[in-house]
């Protein structure tokens, strides 16, 4: 018998995250930190890679403090979360991030008591990762 030619592969609901065409979306591939709590990482949740060992942190969170005779790690913007995450306690997790494109800004998640910077925007463009809020139909 013949296979069908036509056939639903999946759906989508859109979430208002990806608000442009123009830097291109691409994806890529990144490895999150393992946590001290595990916790679910929401897509669209903005990553910053660390210097160390280029594992990805929330943005917002501080790095760990160094110890004797280690140098102090930083965490520079870097990424964004494609798909809802479970990081636990055990392993880093990889994951896909959005490595360009356009973004609703109100749409992306960083620490709590975090707000992103002009500097983070500033670094992120340098990757082709841009903000633009997503407007409504009239």
């Amino acid at each position: 018998m013949a296979k069908e030619l036509r056939q639903k592969l999946g759906s989508m609901e859109y979430d208002g995250l990806i608000t442009g065409l123009n830097p291109p979306v691409r994806v890529d591939g990144g490895v999150i930190a393992k946590l001290t709590t595990a916790t679910v990482y929401k897509r669209g949740t903005l990553l910053a890679k660390s210097a160390k060992d280029g594992l990805l942190h929330i943005l917002g969170e501080e790095p760990t403090a160094p110890g004797d005779g280690e140098t102090a790690d930083t965490y520079t913007p870097d990424c964004i979360l494609c798909d809802d995450t479970e990081v636990g306690t055990d392993e880093d997790v990889p994951v896909d991030v959005y490595a360009a494109g356009c973004f609703d800004p109100e749409k992306v998640t960083v620490a709590e008591d975090y707000a992103i910077t002009q500097a983070d925007k500033d670094k992120l463009r340098t990757y082709n990762i841009v903000f633009k809020a997503a407007t409504t139909a009239p």
